[in-house]
């Protein structure tokens, strides 16, 4: 009988969790555009248009205005908007997010003449192959050309198209979940013709209505502004006294900044119900009637 040798085998495995090496700086580089061809090839945030209602969760943001670059402002804000849609696509939602360029309106018209140092002038004659002075940072004391209409709508075209585009760029790489897919323009073909055929039909219904009414004016622009566009500055003022003469002889005196050069109606100050005066160095007339909120001591009454 022989004895066979017995051999023991050596674990050479450890026992011991591997070291995990944590870099100095993280490499980042590459992420961003890696991530966003994945997203934009699988389309990852489409929406499901065979979804019943129910399960839609619709976000209708005010589209950014294309008037310049964007700041952190538009990120804070649209990073809300995003949590939210993020949040509802989690919990089972179809969400419906699109996302719009405002470019119809003032803003966009200033950003044009800001960068093309022209003007829109209804008077001039359109210019074939037109090309403006500038395209980017007139000097300050430049006098902006007028040029026409439809030469200034073609800048208008021109240079939203360029805005919009870094506009995308930065919202893409900010990894907002927008549906690209369903991306419009205010001042697009489409977004037109919806606005047209919803005002016939309001005028179909009888909602819609023609009135005289006061409106703030741009003297620039020549046109009404709402009154988002106006800001409000306090500035220091004084107050003026101007001299009547009323038609029965006596002298009136009126004091604030009024626009007395335009009145028809007035304050009250000095017993002078149903009187007419007169500015003493202009003659322009202006009849004196009882006013609710007349107050003396502030020449209100006008």
């Amino acid at each position: 009988m022989t004895d066979t040798p017995t051999t023991t085998d050596t674990d050479t495995t450890s026992t011991h969790p591997r070291a995990v090496v944590v870099p100095d700086r993280p490499a980042l580089e590459g992420l961003e555009d890696k991530w966003a061809a994945v997203w934009k090839s699988d389309d990852t945030y489409r929406f499901d248009r065979s979804r019943d209602r129910e399960d839609v969760y619709s976000i209708d943001t005010p589209p950014p205005t294309v008037s310049g670059s964007l700041h952190v402002g538009h990120v804070f804000s649209y990073t809300h908007t995003d949590t939210i849609a993020r949040y509802q696509r989690m919990a089972g939602k179809a969400v419906f997010y699109p996302m719009g360029w405002d470019d119809n309106g003032l803003p966009t018209e200033r950003r044009v003449q800001a960068y093309y140092g022209v003007r829109c002038d209804p008077s001039q004659p359109y210019v074939e192959g037109f090309e403006p002075p500038f395209r980017g940072d007139p000097p300050k004391n430049h006098q902006a050309i007028p040029i026409s209409r439809p030469n200034f709508l073609e800048l208008c075209d021109e240079l939203v198209e360029i805005d919009e585009e870094l506009f995308e760029h930065l919202f893409r790489r900010l990894g907002l979940s927008v549906d690209w897919n369903l991306k419009y323009a205010t001042i697009d073909e489409r977004s037109r013709r919806v606005s047209q055929r919803a005002f016939l039909r309001n005028v179909t219904r009888g909602e819609a209505y023609t009135q005289e009414a006061p409106t703030l004016w741009d003297i620039d622009f020549r046109t009404a502004v709402a009154q988002a566009e106006v800001v409000d500055r306090s500035r220091s003022g004084a107050y003026h006294r101007i001299a009547f003469a009323r038609t029965d002889g006596a002298a009136a005196r009126a004091k604030g900044p009024d626009h007395a050069g335009s009145c028809r109606i007035m304050p009250d100050h000095h017993g002078s119900w149903g009187q007419s005066a007169s500015i003493v160095r202009r003659g322009v007339v202006a009849g004196a009637a009882r006013r609710v909120n007349s107050r003396p001591m502030k020449a209100r009454g006008i």
